[in-house]
């Protein structure tokens, strides 16, 4: 597979790389990491893989998909439930509700009587996920970008489909994980409301298959990408689109050693750490990430303070207490997180671990500015399978 390379455009990559100690504010804290740590602000158009190229047919096709529950096996659950704009498309809660489940974002709960569990890990936004695997020179590969906190999946066209498969997310009790994408193939065939949507996007005598759900949900994801953040800004040449706190906070951020993990365009580096963040107590078995090693990838910090609450696990409430996990002389478990995960020593964390953070509440107000104002919230009105928009979320 050829990589896909974004266009350098000077225009969008602007300051393409930020030399430690860039803040020009006088008394801002100055990074001893010797690194160059490239975070350059995000391009405005999200990459496609050769094989699956977006049109508006295509992206029409996969919202409507996004929002209807026909997807379940008790048509009760759609992509959005747990991916909801109003919760910056993540779902706000530290383990997701999916099957069996009613209500939005915090409020949702179980039905009763309940005989499924808990989503296994915290539910990651899908806001700006197109972006996965860019690196800071501009290139990407999507057909292989990493997904999930294990990268078990590789590219949105994959990613999309295993939770359709997932007891716990979207197959329910009602199909068996064998099944499961069949049946709902078989389902969108029957309706024919879908037929003259997959007509248009796809070619072929028998366009509704289950790849082909795969690269419409994926197509209609590479359109949920936010780039106008006050950082995009101020990276594309607005010097007035941070505070002084927040410059402050981006050395403070590179300074304490964040940038070794969180790096690049989209602040990651998409390759998996030990950190020892406690298990959910919600989950019945000990989650050990990548290959059993307690290891889980890197995410993003775009929109980071849309998407509370925070690690794979959920386990830490809010920006201050991730802060805290990393500086155990700041209070390490403490301020109303859970103690360290018994499972991993601190010899076992990843050597990258920061150990220290300086001037907490400045990060605090960089990381806000990684928020973006302007991306897709809308909620269409209908779907074409005639069920509750969204799935039981009211």
């Amino acid at each position: 597979m050829v990589p896909t390379v974004l266009p350098r455009v000077a225009s969008l990559m602007a300051a393409a790389t930020l030399l430690l100690g860039v803040a020009c504010q006088k008394n801002a804290p100055t990074p001893d990491t010797g690194e160059l740590v490239s975070l350059t602000a995000l391009p405005l158009v999200a990459p496609a893989p050769v094989g699956n190229p977006g049109s508006p047919a295509k992206v029409a096709l996969g919202r409507a998909l996004f929002w209807d529950p026909v997807l379940s096996g008790g048509h009760d659950v759609s992509c959005a439930t747990c991916h909801h704009p109003a919760n910056g498309y993540a779902d706000g809660l530290d383990l997701s509700v999916g099957s069996n489940g009613q209500g939005l974002g915090a409020s949702r709960r179980f039905r009763v009587p309940n005989n499924i569990a808990f989503v296994k890990r915290n539910s990651p936004t899908v806001l700006n996920a197109a972006f996965n695997g860019l690196l800071p020179d501009g290139t990407c590969q999507p057909a292989s970008a990493p997904m999930f906190w294990d990268s078990r999946a590789q590219s949105l066209e994959s990613q999309s489909l295993l939770p359709i498969a997932a007891l716990e997310e979207m197959r329910g009790p009602q199909l068996s994980e064998a099944a499961a994408l069949d049946s709902v193939v078989a389902r969108l065939r029957a309706l024919p409301a879908y037929a003259p949507l997959f007509a248009a996007a796809f070619a072929g005598s028998q366009p509704i298959s289950s790849a082909n759900i795969g690269k419409a949900l994926a197509c209609f994801e590479r359109t949920l990408v936010a780039t106008d953040a006050p950082y995009d800004r101020y990276q594309r040449g607005d010097q007035s689109a941070l505070t002084a706190q927040q410059v402050q906070g981006l050395n403070a951020f590179v300074a304490s050693g964040c940038a070794k993990c969180h790096s690049g365009p989209m602040f990651s580096d998409y390759k998996a750490h030990v950190l020892g963040v406690a298990d959910n107590g919600k989950n019945p078995t000990s989650d050990a990430g990548v290959n059993n090693t307690y290891a889980f990838r890197t995410p993003s910090l775009r929109n980071v303070a849309l998407t509370a609450p925070y690690m794979h696990s959920g386990t830490i409430p809010d920006l201050a207490g991730v802060l805290n996990f990393y500086d155990p002389g700041r209070g390490g478990g403490g301020g109303g997180n859970p103690p360290p995960n018994p499972h991993v020593s601190a010899g076992q964390r990843d050597p990258l671990f920061p150990g220290r953070v300086t001037d907490p509440q400045a990060i605090i107000a960089f990381l806000q500015a990684l928020s973006a104002s302007s991306y897709d919230r809308s909620v269409p009105a209908s779907v074409p399978s005639g069920l509750a928009v969204g799935g039981n979320i009211q």
